[in-house]
């Protein structure tokens, strides 16, 4: 499922904080990353449960000639990775030795092709759907997947196969190494990849993103992984290329998280806008990643139960929780209409957070759902808040899982619930 996550930040006049601070955001979006589905056969095998297009012999035939490819890119090995490519194929060795020297500073741990599908077009053609599997050493704790379709020719007297076009799958977008050479910067909780920035830009990113991970960690009590891998692509169009969507969806979205909710997450990726995150200031930047980096820790306790008032508030809450600015200053858009006599009604919707909209709903709904988790936080206390967290997305589905969680949590209803966060948006900012 798709999640969203807030990343706001302050602009520095009333338009820009429009434009970019209050509709600033991050989606969690699963289709930057996926985790590999349990039981999943090697390369060269297909997959449990479907019948390959063609006899078993060309499925291990094809992948033995991705075996090979995959060690040649754990042994930065490009005569070897190249020796896969097909004699006529000049444009794609060219393509594919590009490529491969942009990894090299990739610290991989692991590479592979899992062969799913492959269909023959007469003696010495054919098309093979491939899964790309591959980890960054001490960040990955299962491989990150990527749909490839790949034409090969057969060639020689052995009949070997050859490799003659790669592209993504029709689900699946580019990675970041196919946009340039990648500029690897390490932190001490951190590891930034970056495409056309300079280093000192990614160093920058790299002390940030350290010093969320230690505020996330401060602000969530449970066990996770306390590393997380940022990438900094060139541009908003290299970003949502990443994404595997229309630009114009992100120009004023400063970050994204990658993930799927619930259960863990293995391979988590904060992508940067490049162009938005730089015109927030240093508050704003922390502010970014601290709020993507909460939604990395707390994935396995989110679920499609939890409402995006909670899982959002939850992120701005972790955000804003060391820092001495006022609710006022922290949530203009809602002090602006409470003190206009507009105080909400309820909860912000799971609508409310859509983007594409009117920034300054959005950035309502965003303010709204952190006061509710401060409201938590003030009142019942961190660790009811942090309860409370789990017990919404523990719960089997949405319908009741707020209820449920109030009440056996908290001792409350959502009716009572509600009036105490309108008073409390009254108290904090009237």
């Amino acid at each position: 499922m798709a999640d969203q996550g807030r990343t706001a930040g302050r602009g520095r006049d009333g338009r820009r904080r429009r434009a970019v601070g209050a509709a600033l955001a991050g989606l969690l979006l699963a289709s930057g990353c996926t985790t590999a589905p349990a039981g999943t056969a090697p390369s060269g095998t297909a997959p449990s449960g479907t019948a390959p297009a063609t006899p078993g012999a060309t499925v291990r035939a094809v992948g033995a000639t991705l075996d090979r490819r995959a060690a040649a890119v754990l042994d930065h090995d490009a005569d070897g990775y190249l020796a896969a490519i097909a004699p006529g194929a000049t444009g794609l060795r060219t393509a594919q030795r590009r490529e491969l020297a942009n990894l090299a500073d990739v610290p991989l741990s692991s590479w592979t092709y899992r062969v799913t599908r492959v269909r023959e077009h007469g003696a010495d053609r054919a098309t093979a759907d491939v899964e790309l599997r591959y980890r960054i050493a001490g960040y990955d704790s299962a491989p990150v997947t990527a749909d490839r379709v790949i034409d090969l020719e057969r060639h020689g007297a052995d009949g070997r196969w050859y490799i003659a076009a790669d592209r993504a799958g029709k689900d699946s977008a580019p990675q970041l190494w196919q946009q340039g050479d990648v500029r690897v910067v390490r932190g001490s909780h951190s590891l930034v990849l970056g495409v056309g920035r300079t280093r000192q830009e990614l160093r920058r990113i790299a002390d940030a993103e350290d010093r969320a991970v230690l505020a996330v960690s401060a602000a969530w009590p449970d066990r996770w992984a306390g590393r997380v891998v940022v990438l900094v692509p060139a541009t908003v169009e290299a970003m949502a290329g990443l994404l595997g969507a229309p630009a114009a969806n992100y120009r004023d979205i400063a970050a994204v998280t990658t993930a799927q909710t619930g259960g863990r997450a293995p391979a988590d990726r904060v992508i940067v806008n490049p162009q938005a995150y730089a015109v927030l200031g240093a508050f704003g930047q922390q502010v970014v990643l601290t709020h993507e980096t909460t939604h990395v820790a707390t994935r396995a306790h989110t679920s499609a139960a939890t409402p995006t008032w909670l899982s959002e508030g939850f992120a701005d809450w972790a955000a804003y929780r060391g820092e001495d600015r006022t609710a006022v200053q922290l949530a203009p858009e809602l002090a602006e209409a409470v003190r206009a006599g507009e105080l909400p009604a309820a909860l912000p919707t799971d609508e409310e957070f859509a983007f594409g909209g009117d920034s300054a709903r959005l950035a309502r709904a965003y303010e709204g759902g952190w006061l509710a988790c401060a409201l938590i936080a003030d009142h019942w206390g961190e660790k009811k808040l942090f309860a409370l967290y789990r017990a919404v997305g523990g719960h089997s589905g949405r319908d009741g899982a707020v209820e449920q969680a109030l009440q056996e949590v908290l001792g409350t209803t959502p009716q009572d619930f509600t009036a105490r966060w309108r008073e409390f948006l009254r108290s904090r900012l009237g």
